[in-house]
C-alpha cells in the first residue's frame, strides 16, 4: 500500500526551485515587508527601494488594497500596511496562549518597575516582539508587536541565546555580529562570555547595545518541556534604568519570567 502523503503538501514539497515559486506573490510579499519595515512609503520611494517599476509596484499595491492589506493616505500619497495584514498576522499569536497568559504578568512587571514590559520570541537570528505593556512615563522604550531586533543586540535576544544549544549558538556567532553602538558585542568570545554570565545570574542586560541611552533587562520563559519559548524584559532610558539598579530590575524580571513559565506548565 502506497504511503499516504501529508495533507496540504504536494509530492514535491521539498522542491523550492523557481518552478514552485510564484514570482508575483513573492513580489507582493517583498512590497508588504518593505512597507512594514519603513512605516509608510510613497510609490516612488517603494519602487526605488525595491528596484521595481512604479507600474508593477502599483498593480501589487492596488491588489493588496482590495483586501485591506495595505492602505493609501490620499493626502500624502503614502502607502501603509493595513488592518487586513494585522488580522492575518494575528493568527500567529492565536497559535499559542503565550501572549494571553503573559499580559497580566507584564502588567504587574510594569507596575513594579515603572518601566515598559516586553515579550519576544526567537525568529531566526532575531527577536520578534509580540506584546508590550507601556510605562506611564513620558520617555519610554517602544517596541510595537512585529518589531524585530538581532539576538546579540537585545536583552530578550541574549536571554534566549544563553539557552541555545551549541550548534544554534555557533550559527548565530558565525553569521556575523552587526555593530549598532560602541557597546554592541561584535566579538564572538565577548558574547559567549556574556552569555555565561547570563546563565549564572538568570537575567541578561542590554547595556546600550542596540540604542544609546536605552537599557534593557530580560529573562527567559520556559514551557512544560523546559524549552525557552520566549523572553520577558523591561526597558527604559539609562537615566532611570541605571547601572546600580540592574540587579533590582533583574530580580523583578526573573521572578516575572518564572511566574509566566509556571503558567505555561514549567516546573
Amino acid at each position: 500500500m502506497a504511503e499516504k502523503r501529508s495533507r496540504g503538501r504536494p509530492r514535491s514539497f521539498h522542491d523550492k526551485t523557481d518552478q514552485n515559486t510564484i514570482q508575483s506573490l513573492d513580489r507582493a510579499m517583498m512590497i508588504l515587508e518593505t512597507l512594514g519595515q519603513s512605516g509608510g512609503m510613497t510609490l516612488t520611494e517603494l519602487s526605488a527601494s525595491l528596484d521595481q517599476s512604479p507600474a508593477t509596484a502599483y498593480r501589487v499595491l492596488v491588489t493588496l488594497e482590495t483586501r485591506g492589506i495595505v492602505e493609501l493616505d490620499g493626502q500624502t500619497q503614502t502607502w501603509y500596511v493595513g488592518a487586513g495584514a494585522f488580522r492575518i498576522g494575528s493568527a500567529f499569536l492565536r497559535r499559542t496562549n503565550l501572549v494571553e497568559r503573559a499580559r497580566p504578568v507584564m502588567q504587574a512587571l510594569m507596575e513594579a518597575t515603572g518601566e515598559t514590559a516586553n515579550l519576544g520570541v526567537a525568529n531566526g537570528h532575531s527577536v520578534l516582539f509580540v506584546s508590550q505593556v507601556e510605562t506611564h512615563a513620558s520617555i519610554r522604550a517602544f517596541f510595537p508587536p512585529g518589531t524585530q531586533s538581532p539576538l546579540h543586540a537585545s536583552g530578550i535576544g541574549k536571554a534566549l541565546l544563553a539557552q541555545f544549544a551549541e550548534p544554534q549558538l555557533n550559527a548565530v556567532v558565525s553569521s556575523g555580529l552587526e555593530r549598532f553602538t560602541p557597546r554592541t558585542l561584535t566579538n564572538g568570545s565577548a558574547l559567549l562570555s556574556d552569555l555565561a554570565a547570563i546563565r549564572r545570574r538568570g537575567y541578561s542586560i542590554d547595556d546600550e547595545e542596540k540604542a544609546e541611552g536605552m537599557r534593557c533587562v530580560a529573562a527567559p520563559v520556559f514551557d512544560a518541556t523546559g524549552t525557552a519559548v520566549a523572553g520577558l524584559s523591561i526597558s527604559g532610558p539609562t537615566a532611570r534604568v541605571t547601572s546600580d539598579r540592574t540587579e533590582e530590575f533583574g530580580n523583578h524580571v526573573r521572578q516575572a519570567a518564572a511566574e509566566l513559565s509556571r503558567h505555561l506548565g514549567a516546573a
